[in-house]
């Protein structure tokens, strides 16, 4: 049996991201914490931190990670189930750990899931991340589940269709009218002269775009980051450059904005959505994937009519 006290000073060593701040974190002396996560190696017979300038994870200990956080749900689950028990003040709120890309954060996620987390007092703690790269966060053991893009299950793991987040590439009109030539048609080399405006460097829409509809691979052209939601609007907004922008956000846009208008009408780049989720899942993270699959269902595009032939 793997000691409780001991998993516990690993979860908080690997939260907190050192010893120091562990140790006040458990009331408990740095010594104190150090020997119980070096009493947990032991007794598995292998590194589980890799100590430096940043801590982090081995791969057992990455599973022990998601271990003791399924311990966690299923304690505080249980708890609240028993007859007659009165949670403590302040103490009756469970928290559940998700990484989710930035366009579906507030687009659809938040407003799917809210009336679960004030029903059932769950708290969230959200890893913002590509969706490209948000599985990394259930692999190391950091969240329970994630919105990202990758079908294949991860080891313990579920795979669950949610849809389709379909992207448009706009800019403001002069901007548009600058690439096309005199027939009116978008040229390719026009658009790369122009700055694009880009979210993140792990984000590669752009170059999904520049391939699918001009054939172009590996592109070169200035780029503007701005990784924010609003900033990345409001960049767009100024005319600062082109970018690719989710279709119900181009939807919801407030009246009077400055216009955005597509480079080249009817293309689109569309991303299918899969929520990643433990295989064993504790009550309350069972209720989170369900309140994910039908906000998804109600937002997003469905997979089956969505894709490109």
């Amino acid at each position: 049996m793997l000691d409780v006290r001991q998993l516990e000073a690993l979860v908080a060593v690997l939260e907190h991201g050192s010893f120091g701040t562990a140790a006040s974190q458990l009331h408990l002396t740095l010594a104190a914490v150090s020997l119980r996560v070096k009493a947990l190696e032991e007794t598995l017979g292998q590194r589980l931190l890799v100590r430096g300038k940043r801590l982090r994870a081995t791969v057992a200990g990455q599973a022990l990670l998601a271990h003791a956080r399924q311990l966690q749900l299923m304690e505080a689950d249980l708890l609240a189930s028993l007859p007659g028990h009165l949670p403590v003040a302040g103490q009756d709120w469970q928290r559940l750990s998700v990484a989710v890309n930035a366009d579906s954060v507030a687009a659809w996620f938040l407003p799917g899931v809210a009336p679960l987390l004030r029903r059932q007092r769950l708290l969230l703690d959200i890893v913002v991340d590509d969706q490209d790269h948000t599985h990394d966060a259930l692999r190391s053991g950091a969240v329970s589940g994630c919105v990202t893009t990758l079908a294949r299950p991860l080891h313990g793991c579920v795979a669950e269709p949610l849809g389709v987040m379909r992207y448009r590439c706009v800019a403001l009109p002069e901007l548009v009218q600058q690439c096309r030539m005199a027939g009116a048609a978008v040229s390719p080399h026009r658009l790369l002269a122009l700055p694009a405006v880009i979210f993140n460097r792990k984000d590669g829409l752009q170059d999904i775009f520049l391939e699918r509809h001009f054939g172009l691979r590996q592109a070169a052209y200035p780029r503007h980051f701005v990784p924010a939601t609003d900033a990345f609007m409001a960049a767009l907004e100024l005319g600062l450059g082109w970018g690719m922008v989710p279709e119900h956000e181009l939807a919801r846009r407030p009246v009077g904005r400055p216009p955005l208008v597509d480079v080249l009408p009817e293309a689109t780049v569309d991303v299918v959505l899969y929520w990643q989720h433990w295989l064993r899942e504790a009550p309350s993270a069972q209720a989170l994937t369900l309140a994910v699959k039908q906000a998804a269902s109600e937002q997003l595009e469905p997979i089956e009519t969505s894709l490109p032939a």
